[in-house]
Order: structure tokens, then C-alpha cells, then sequence
């Protein structure tokens, strides 16, 4: 099989796009895109500013939620003990300083930040990190349950100070706590609204919940209490959702919205050719792949099984599959060379991703060379589920032809989002196009993912080579050994093939010219905390 040496390590985040190389050896430039990071204009008092979302986020729970777009809104109203900045590091946010780990790494320190009211007034302190961290853990009805399954008690010691006792040393804590498990909720809320706190939640942050219209819009309002008001400008944010990426754009141009979200790379150079706007890049911690059912016969979280496709039950039709794909054209002609193609969950420029990994390139006579030796009747039938926006179309025809030419016969079945991740979980699938946002510590990428009995664990993957290393990798923190070990994680997955990765994917944001302050990171989580309309 023919191998490349993946790209090498790309420059921080929110510089300019690499370049994505097709598949016939030519080049297409990424168009030049900068990060919002540089954009420190100054910006006036007042105002309220609209984005455009392409779909309505899920319940604004931090406990239940589990989409990138209720990320996002988070940003606005409700902070969390750690945070990631520009160079995705991780930094104290509601918390005063990294935790304080002992040496058995069973105990974990976390100091907080005093002088802190939530949204409600309501005072933040230790008991109410603690309320919100047993909810996240234990709640039957929490999706943090496993983002926090280390934690096994959380204790107060004084107002500023909560420790937090482990059944193990786990090294990704920190980086759980920079995400929606380390988001800490009012407890006047939480006893207030109960199950239904996400109807009307309440956490610390630069802007305070107003109202929500289900498929419409989600409003804030400056926020009096939080501690850090004057870096706040703007009265108001209008999250408005539009899901056709066009008319996302044309209300980017028609001011009807200052900043359009997620951008399709089909309208990125359209928004770039307005005067009147830029486009500034984030993202690159995702990434989108193929999920093939190999396992996963009751469900992600249950004992897998067997499963009765054609490339379920055949790891070598699963790598004839891919041998069938050119992730490098499919970056080009679906995508305009905006994303970045990779055959691995880890980004590029990972400090933990092994400098020996490298990716097949597209070897049809191989694929059917394979397909032949499996003794399978041609053409192989393929189902491939996929969500039914327009990109996601296009890049299942794509697949569909690719697939065609070493025997496979795909045939594409579109459906809505959720209903595509409700079907993954289930395992009602043949294979799936599925994505995931990513995470700053590669356990993130992997635990969960394909680890036996992962919530996301969609295709049933089960193997101790796989489970092992990513265990051991949590337990450790030497950065070497940790590399290693994600190493041997990665290579075994790959041999499974029960996920296939495409590429890591950049998120594009279409803003007005005479917007400043966003702060875009590798996240792709657009932060609103210090934007505003610039004052000349």
C-alpha cells in the first residue's frame, strides 16, 4: 500500500490556512484568512450585535447538552473553571490557577476566583462548584457522567476552595474542566427549574439569558453582576438561527446579521469579495469521518456484537473502502480546499501525535485486489447514512463515486442531524458520516470515541489494544509516554477500521468590517465577551 508522511506541524491556529494539496499533485491555495485574535480595534459602548447560526443548539444545559452549537452559546453566559486562549493553552477562567495535584495524583486542588456573583445575583463560591459538579457526575440524565468519572467526591474547604478526590490519576481533568463539565451553574437556578434549568439557565458570564423562540432566535442582555463588566460593550446578542448556508451569507451582506457563522467553504471567497466584510478562521481540533457499524448491534453504550453487513463482518473490505477514497480531492472538490485531510482523530500539529503516523493515498488496483480475496459478490452494497445539509450530500456522492470504481455499491440515505446521532447511538447504521469538534487533550478525541462502550463509540469497536493505551495514557503525565501510548492507540483503530477519518475541519466566520474584539480559537467557538462595533 502506498503511505504519505502526513503533513507537518501547521502554525498556530488562528494564522493563515496551510494549503491543501489535491489529489492530482497540484496545489490550491487556501484563500487568506486570519485569525479575530489580531483584531484588537477599539470598540464603543452599545449596541446589539446579531450571528446567524447554521442550526438551533440543543438544550442550554450544560449537563445534557451535547452539541458544537450550544457550545457556542455557552460562551456568552456561562464560564467555566478553565479555558483555552489563542494558542490553545489551557488557562484559569473561573478558577485562579491550574488544579494542585498530589503526588499520587488521587487529589486535585482547585482555587477560585472570589468577588464573583452568577447572573442572578447569586454568589459563586466553593458550594456552588460543588452543586454543579456532583450534577454533571452523577445526574442520571447528565452526559458529563463520563467526562468526570474519575472524580469520586467533591468537598468544600473554604469558600475559595474545593478539592476534588480521584479513583485515579487522570491527567485530561484540567482539560474537562475547560469544557462543559468545568461549567458551573447557579444554584438558585438549579433548585429553582430543576430538570428544566436549560429552559432558563443561569451561569457567570459577560451576558444573562433573556428569552429563547425554538427554530428562531436565543437573546442575551449585558449581564450587571459579572466581575469583569467593563470589557463588556454591547447591550444585546441575537443568535439567530438560519441554516441555509447562502442565506446565512446574503444576511451577512445585507447587514441584517454582523457576524455569519460557519461559513460553507462555498460561500467563504463570496463573503471575502464584499468590501464591507473579512472572514476570520478558527477550528482544526474537529474532525469528520466514516463510521462503520462493526459492533455496535444495541447500542454504543451496551456489549457489542456481531454485525451481519458486508463491511461490518470484513476488516479487509473496510480498508478496501478506504483505499477507495482520496481524501485530498475530497478536500478540493467538496470543500474548496478548506479543510485539512487526515486519516487520524488527533490535529496536525498536536504535540501528542506520533511523528511515525502516516496515511494511504487513494490505490484502486489494491482496493480491488482486496475485495476479490474477501470472495464478496460485486457490487458490494454500502448504505451511508448522512446528514442532509448540502455539503454532506455532496460529499456522500463523492464517496458514492470513489467507492463505485473498487466495487462497492453506496447507496447515500440523507436524514436530519439529530436524527443521524440518535441512529449512531442506537446502531442503526451501515456506515455514518458523523463529526465531532474535537478536544485540546487528545483523551477527549479517543475516550468515548472508540473505546468499548464509548457514548459516541457509534461503530461498536472493542479492543483491549485500543481501551489499554488510552487508559494508561489518562494515568500518565509524561508527555513522551503519553505520545507513545495515543501512538499505539491510533495504529490499532486504524487497523479495526471501524472509523475511517477524512479531514480536520476549519470553521470560517463571515464578520462586518466594523466589528472588533471576537476572539476565535482553535475551538471554533466564536467569544463575544469583548466585541462590539468599533468607535471610528
Amino acid at each position: 500500500m502506498h503511505t504519505r508522511k502526513l503533513m507537518g506541524a501547521l502554525a498556530a491556529f488562528p494564522l493563515a490556512l496551510a494549503a491543501a494539496c489535491s489529489g492530482g499533485g497540484t496545489t490550491t491555495s487556501a484563500p487568506s484568512v486570519t485569525g479575530a485574535a489580531a483584531d484588537n480595534r477599539p470598540v464603543r459602548s452599545g449596541g446589539t450585535l446579531s450571528i446567524a447560526l447554521s442550526a438551533d443548539p440543543d438544550t442550554l444545559d450544560p449537563s445534557t447538552s451535547t452539541t458544537f452549537l450550544a457550545r457556542e452559546v455557552f460562551t456568552s453566559f456561562s464560564e467555566k473553571l478553565y479555558d483555552i486562549d489563542a494558542d490553545a493553552k489551557l488557562v484559569p477562567q473561573l478558577a485562579t490557577a491550574l488544579p494542585e495535584v498530589s503526588a499520587d495524583g488521587r487529589t486535585a486542588i482547585i482555587k477560585l476566583r472570589t468577588g464573583v456573583k452568577f447572573n442572578d445575583g447569586t454568589v459563586f463560591d466553593a458550594a456552588a462548584v460543588k452543586k454543579s459538579l456532583d450534577r454533571h457526575r452523577t445526574w442520571k440524565k447528565s452526559s458529563r457522567i463520563s467526562d468526570l468519572a474519575a472524580v469520586q467526591k467533591v468537598d468544600v474547604m473554604d469558600p475559595a476552595t474545593v478539592k476534588l478526590t480521584l479513583s485515579r490519576r487522570y491527567t485530561p481533568l484540567s482539560a474537562q474542566l475547560a469544557d462543559r463539565a468545568g461549567m458551573i451553574m447557579s444554584p438558585k437556578a438549579l433548585d429553582a427549574e430543576g430538570d428544566n434549568f436549560g429552559t432558563n439557565p443561569v451561569g457567570v458570564g459577560p451576558f444573562k439569558f433573556a428569552s429563547r423562540t425554538s427554530g428562531n432566535q436565543i437573546v442575551f442582555d449585558r449581564a450587571p453582576d459579572y466581575y469583569d463588566a467593563a470589557k463588556v460593550k454591547l447591550d444585546r446578542i441575537v443568535y439567530k438561527i438560519i441554516v441555509d448556508p447562502n442565506v446565512r451569507a446574503a444576511n451577512l451582506k445585507s447587514g441584517d446579521v454582523q457576524i455569519a457563522d460557519n461559513l460553507a467553504t462555498t460561500t467563504v471567497s463570496g463573503v471575502q469579495s464584499d468590501p464591507n466584510l473579512r472572514v476570520v478562521s478558527g477550528g482544526g481540533l474537529g474532525y469528520a469521518d466514516i463510521d462503520i457499524n462493526v459492533g455496535n448491534v444495541n447500542g454504543s453504550t451496551e456489549k457489542p456484537g456481531q454485525v451481519g453487513t458486508p463491511l461490518g463482518k470484513s476488516p479487509e473490505l473496510r480498508q478496501a473502502f478506504e483505499l477507495s477514497l482520496d481524501r485530498n480531492v475530497i478536500n478540493k472538490t467538496v470543500y474548496n480546499g478548506l479543510h485539512q485531510p487526515d486519516c487520524a482523530p488527533l490535529p496536525l500539529n498536536s504535540a501528542y501525535r506520533s511523528k511515525s503516523l502516516t496515511c494511504s493515498t487513494r490505490d484502486v488496483a489494491t482496493a480491488k485486489q482486496l475485495v476479490a480475496k474477501s470472495g464478496a459478490k460485486t457490487p458490494i452494497p454500502v448504505t451511508l447514512t448522512v446528514p442532509s445539509d448540502a455539503a454532506n450530500m455532496r460529499l456522500g456522492q463523492v464517496i458514492q463515486q470513489m467507492s463505485k470504481e473498487a466495487g462497492f455499491n453506496v447507496a447515500v440515505q440523507p436524514i436530519d442531524y439529530a436524527t443521524s446521532v440518535a441512529q449512531g447511538a442506537a446502531g442503526k447504521f451501515d456506515a455514518l458520516l458523523h463529526s465531532f469538534s474535537g478536544r485540546i487533550d487528545p483523551d477527549g478525541d479517543l475516550t468515548g470515541l472508540v473505546t468499548t462502550g464509548g457514548k459516541q463509540n457509534y461503530a461498536g469497536m472493542s479492543d483491549t489494544g485500543i481501551d489499554d493505551p488510552v487508559k494508561q495514557a489518562a494515568a500518565t503525565t509524561d508527555p513522551a509516554q503519553r505520545t507513545d501510548l495515543y501512538g499505539k492507540a491510533i495504529q490499532r483503530a486504524a487497523e479495526l477500521r471501524g472509523v475511517i477519518y477524512l479531514y480536520h475541519n476549519r470553521y470560517y466566520l463571515g464578520v462586518r468590517k466594523n466589528i472588533a474584539g471576537i476572539r476565535y480559537y482553535s475551538d471554533g467557538l466564536p467569544r463575544l465577551a469583548t466585541a462590539g462595533y468599533t468607535a471610528q
